[in-house]
């Protein structure tokens, strides 16, 4: 990620959130966009463009995902899919949390060789998470 791309990647993580957790009030999201996007400063964002649009990105710290968000109009396409595979290339362990009521995420990663290997709640949304994690051959 550029640094002049940081509103568009924070746009597509806050709308992301929106519609994917509908079961978390949406002011937690809304209030935590400008520590995200300070956090953003510190990981390691991989963005997927065509044609100069940002279509989506993931967030890394260390090999921890902290996820991948695809603007609503390029979901179903497989540019989170072409995100993760690309990390499972540059890394050989990857690890994520995913809300259990996130069913198409958890799904995803279910479908793309992610374990659970812990289930716990979030103390910030009292929702039933998923750590996962993916390791390479």
């Amino acid at each position: 990620m550029q640094p002049k791309e940081i509103e568009v990647v924070s746009d597509i993580w806050l709308q992301g959130n929106l519609e994917a957790h509908s079961f978390v009030k949406k002011n937690y999201w809304i209030n935590n966009l400008n520590s995200v996007k300070e956090q953003f400063k510190e990981a390691d964002i991989y963005v997927f463009v065509d044609n100069e649009q940002i279509m989506g990105f993931a967030g890394l710290q260390k090999n921890y995902l902290a996820g991948i968000f695809v603007k609503k109009e390029y979901q179903n396409h497989g540019v989170g899919r072409k995100l993760l595979d690309y990390l499972k290339r540059e890394y050989s362990e990857l690890s994520l949390d995913v809300y259990d009521k996130n069913i198409q995420a958890k799904n995803f990663y279910l479908q793309n060789n992610f374990k659970v290997i812990h289930e716990n709640i979030d103390k910030s949304t009292n929702e039933v998470e998923y750590q996962m994690s993916w390791k390479g051959e």
